[in-house]
């Protein structure tokens, strides 16, 4: 799917296919995610520490809950997995997490699984002398189940390879089969809602579709994480276009049944709240990420446990963090709050992303609300999002027109007024 028919969510095929099931939260466009982990939440017992966080989190009006890949893992990150069905990880055990979902669901939040399948560590050596069989645990796949540029004897990776370990060979019939029998067991079984798909450059997108339309979750999102345009001098282009079509296409090979991280959105932001503002609007005055093309789809985040928290990748600059999330939260799209900034960066920022959620929720803004951009330049940003909500960020005073309009909250470098 071309940017033609994405730019107003309209006109899609995959679009209404996807909101025919009343219950379909994409079709609803309410969400608000929260990445329930950093890069050291292995170091203590973390499924019982977010269970103590779990009012808090219903009560800030979260829907779903991102927590860390749960399988058995050669990395205590849980990026390495082996035994996809031992669900004895360095963040507590299996009854702990069985525990923590029940909660989750008794205050109605849902929880998100991380779907490592892109790559798999073996347990027996294959002829060649690398772990590409599987011998002695569940699912156990020959080198078949491996790809012939990752060391085994399957097909070509029909997406990036991910260098070091075994990468899966989805065109293999058996392994499809047996992956999407653990889906549904995570589901049905453990009581998983929602799944977010690791590395999803990895593999073709169709059979992330194929997976969803089997186990059924109630929400996806993809990890594409693509690298953007820069110029000779490594300074971020203008025009990301390219980036931002290659997740759109991602998401249009899942049918649209996927939704996918913004991290087009990501790059322009963390540079406009620099004081180059003016990027945060493209040629055709629209938003510059998936955001501006595909809102309902667009998953926007200020940072995750590989751009920020100890590994910090690509970290957002953080004395502007709050500009991020008065962005985020009150644009369309899906905004994702991670755990560090609501729970680590101290009560002042928890308390100002709390709400902004509260307006959020309470202006009925949603993932498909329309967006008109006032002014982007150097050092200010203002837009109008729906009839009801204005806001702005950046160093330049600004406020909307009119008596009707109420400041609702406000802190360094930003505001947010309604009607």
């Amino acid at each position: 799917m071309g940017h033609p028919n994405t730019a107003s969510d309209k006109n899609s095929s995959q679009e209404t296919a996807a909101q025919n099931d009343d219950s379909n939260v994409i079709k609803n466009g309410r969400e608000i995610l929260f990445q329930a982990f950093n890069w050291e939440s292995h170091k203590s017992n973390w499924w019982e520490n977010l269970t103590t966080k779990i009012p808090n989190l219903s009560k800030s009006g979260f829907t779903s809950i991102w927590l860390p890949p749960p399988t058995q893992s050669l990395s205590p990150e849980g990026y390495l997995p082996q035994n996809l069905y031992s669900l004895d990880s360095q963040y507590g055990s299996r009854a702990e997490l069985e525990a923590l979902l029940a909660t989750l669901s008794q205050h109605g939040l849902r929880g998100m699984a991380d779907i490592v399948i892109n790559h798999r560590v073996g347990t027996v050596q294959g002829r060649n002398g690398k772990f590409t069989r599987f011998d002695g645990i569940p699912m156990s796949w020959d080198e078949s189940a491996v790809t012939s540029c990752s060391g085994g004897t399957g097909n070509k990776s029909t997406g990036e390879n991910f260098d070091g370990v075994p990468n899966i060979d989805h065109t293999q019939s058996f392994v499809r089969t047996d992956l999407i029998q653990w889906l549904k067991w995570l589901k049905n079984e453990i009581g998983f809602q929602d799944f977010r798909f690791d590395f999803a450059k990895g593999y073709d997108a169709k059979f992330v579709k194929e997976y969803i339309e089997e186990s059924k979750p109630k929400f996806s999102v993809g990890e594409y994480w693509d690298s953007c345009e820069y110029d000779a001098t490594h300074c971020l282009n203008y025009n990301q276009d390219k980036h931002r079509q290659r997740i759109i296409n991602w998401i249009d090979r899942t049918g649209g049944l996927s939704a996918a991280f913004d991290f087009t959105t990501k790059a322009i932001l963390q540079e406009a709240v620099k004081g180059e503002m003016w990027r945060l609007r493209d040629a055709e005055g629209a938003p510059p990420g998936v955001l501006g093309w595909w809102k309902s789809r667009a998953v926007t985040f200020v940072d995750n446990h590989d751009t920020g928290s100890t590994q910090a990748h690509w970290p957002f600059p953080s004395d502007h963090i709050m500009e991020g999330y008065a962005y985020i939260l009150t644009h369309p799209g899906i905004p994702s709050v991670f755990y560090d900034h609501f729970y680590n960066w101290g009560d002042s920022i928890h308390d100002q992303i709390a709400k902004l959620m509260e307006i959020r929720i309470n202006q009925d803004m949603h993932s498909r609300s329309e967006i008109k951009i006032l002014e982007a330049k150097f050092n200010l940003y203002a837009a109008k999002i729906g009839d009801k909500l204005c806001m702005k960020i950046g160093d330049e005073s600004w406020c909307p027109s009119g008596d009707e309009w109420k400041l609702a909250t406000s802190g360094n470098r930003y505001a947010v007024w309604h009607k």
